[in-house]
């Protein structure tokens, strides 16, 4: 093809020249036309024989590829933030009473940060609304504090109803609840919590945290939505279309404040009882706003939450993935009682149940909890029970006064069915909870035919 060792020379002097062009060209943003290429061709063809030799052993010139991709990285991350921060701004100046339910977790405090610049923190147009379940890390409280101090602002805090601290709910609830019953210790904790939260605060517009990478139930949100609970409220999602990773680099990028417990190996935070680090051995972490180990297992897609509601499953036997809060009409999940409209079995308040254990009327009793399979299950039949026999038939709900059922009324779990005759309860024992052997039980304890 090239006859001669000269000819052949010169090609290839011309085509070190044209790469060296383009890798310089490419450094600068500048792609060499193919026109380009070939009047450079020309020209190293027709160059002196020296500067041909000096072209053909130049070195190649390289551009950095990890500057690129970091380039490339502050580019999406800067437009994540204009994005995420135009939303909060929409939200805010167009509605009133905006409030960031802020569980603490790595997006929360991106958000966080994000509606501090914006100034909203400190002049007040958004709240900080906190839900404390009694069963969060001691570091979660905490880490509040230093955010509070950070910032300039005051959370609001809610907790379960009636319950001024881990003590009074233990009394009221048990301290197993969420073993007993998951959905019911969600309604108790951050359910009922949250709502009243909202409604308490007015709430005009809710900020929250959820992105598209946090599993199957969020992939298609957007940054706007109605909200599944609270009669339709109005919902921004700043951070829809980030990835864990985003929230990573925004937090390295600005050394903002976070939660000690990445740095011990958690991806993502909740209640102590059902959260682990991924992996278990802690290998990974963010320490000094750069992560140590592989760090994939944190940011691969539905990563995040991996570590959290571990252990736990919804009544269907699924597995659990969300605290509940967000799922589409939570707010009426727990509303059904037992034994209403009509029923025969009556209702009795604390005094009645108190004087009960005092006087001289027989009666049977049973205590219950109104989201128990088991009580649930019971209902049918303690209902013909009450129909049957011809002593009042009663209920007390115990779920929400368990030192009360535990010492008067023989109760450690639901249902518990009680016979009182002259003051004393007696435990029916049996797990046989038919008419027949209830109606037996009952005629054998207070003596009567029926």
């Amino acid at each position: 093809l090239y006859p001669n060792l000269r000819e052949r020379e010169m090609m290839r002097t011309a085509i070190l020249a044209a790469l060296v062009a383009s890798a310089s060209a490419f450094q600068t943003g500048q792609m060499p036309t193919t026109s380009g290429m070939r009047l450079r061709a020309a020209s190293a063809s027709s160059a002196p024989r020296t500067a041909r030799r000096s072209l053909a052993i130049s070195p190649r010139m390289a551009f950095d590829m990890e500057a690129l991709i970091q380039q490339s990285k502050d580019e999406r991350l800067a437009h994540l933030e204009k994005q995420a921060m135009d939303s909060i701004k929409i939200a805010v100046e167009n509605n009133e009473n905006a409030v960031f339910p802020n569980a603490m977790i790595a997006g929360d405090c991106v958000i966080t940060d994000l509606c501090h610049r914006l100034g909203y923190l400190k002049n007040g147009k958004v709240k900080i609304m906190v839900v404390d379940t009694f069963h969060l890390f001691p570091e979660t409280m905490e880490f509040l504090k230093e955010i509070e101090e950070h910032y300039g602002f005051k959370a609001e805090v809610f907790q379960a109803a009636g319950c001024a601290d881990k003590a009074e709910y233990d009394a009221k609830y048990g301290a197993d609840l969420w073993k007993e019953d998951v959905e019911q210790y969600d309604k108790v904790c951050k359910v009922e919590p949250f709502q009243r939260g909202l409604k308490t605060l007015k709430t005009g517009v809710m900020m929250n945290g959820r992105r598209r990478d946090h599993g199957d139930e969020r992939a298609y949100i957007d940054l706007y939505e109605n909200a599944p609970i609270g009669g339709g409220m109005a919902k921004v999602n700043p951070l829809a279309y980030w990835t864990f990773e985003d929230c990573f680099d925004y937090i390295a990028k600005y050394k903002i404040p976070i939660h000690p417990l990445h740095a011990k190996g958690y991806p993502s935070i909740g209640d102590a009882k059902d959260t682990i680090p991924i992996p278990e051995d802690g290998s990974v972490r963010f320490v000094n706003y750069k992560f140590e180990g592989k760090k994939s297992e944190w940011l691969d897609y539905n990563s995040e939450r991996k570590g959290r509601f571990v252990g736990l499953a919804n009544k269907d036997g699924s597995t659990k993935t969300e605290c509940g809060i967000h799922v589409a009409g939570a707010e009426q999940t727990f509303d059904r009682d037992l034994w209403v409209d009509g029923s025969a079995v009556a209702e009795l308040s604390k005094a009645e149940a108190e004087k009960l254990t005092k006087g001289d009327e027989d009666a049977v009793v049973v205590v219950y909890a109104p989201w128990c399979q088991f009580c649930q299950a019971l209902e049918p039949a303690y209902e013909e029970l009450a129909k049957e026999l011809d002593v009042k038939v009663y209920k007390y709900r115990g779920d929400e006064d368990r030192e009360f059922v535990k010492a008067s009324y023989n109760t450690n779990s639901f249902p518990t069915i009680n016979v009182v005759k002259g003051g004393k309860a007696t435990k029916y024992e049996s797990e046989d909870r038919d008419v027949k052997s209830m109606k037996a039980f009952v005629e054998k304890s207070l003596k009567v035919s029926a």
